[in-house]
């Protein structure tokens, strides 16, 4: 079993950044990839960032030249950095490590930018 600990979120205004912090309780060498899933007010949770074992790196267009995620092996932790954030930008971001066939999920994180 993996637990996910994120942190980060908050209340910001548009154009503003916010960086979200994600501690895996298992080595992050032994998960396949690690992520960030964005799930606004009715609406469906959707990835937003992930990084594989491998370090390939892949965004949704929508934060795509804004986001950046990144990872520092030594803490477990996975980093996604947010900058000029939008309104549509806001939701519960959850962070998300997947090993073979299984998702783990963190608590989620709060994220709300205003205009």
């Amino acid at each position: 079993q993996v637990q996910l600990v994120e942190s980060g979120g908050g209340l910001v205004q548009a154009g503003g950044s916010l960086r979200l912090s994600c501690e895996s309780s298992e080595n992050i060498f032994f998960l396949n990839s690690m992520g960030w899933y964005r799930q606004g007010a009715g609406k469906q949770r959707d990835l937003v960032a992930q990084i594989t074992l491998g370090g390939r790196i892949d965004y949704v267009d929508s934060v795509e030249g804004r986001f950046t995620i990144s990872r520092d092996t030594a803490l477990n932790t996975v980093y996604l950095q947010m900058n000029s954030l939008k309104p549509e930008d806001t939701g519960v971001y959850f962070c998300n490590a997947k090993i073979l066939r299984s998702d783990y999920w963190g608590q989620g994180t709060l994220v709300t930018v205003s205009s």
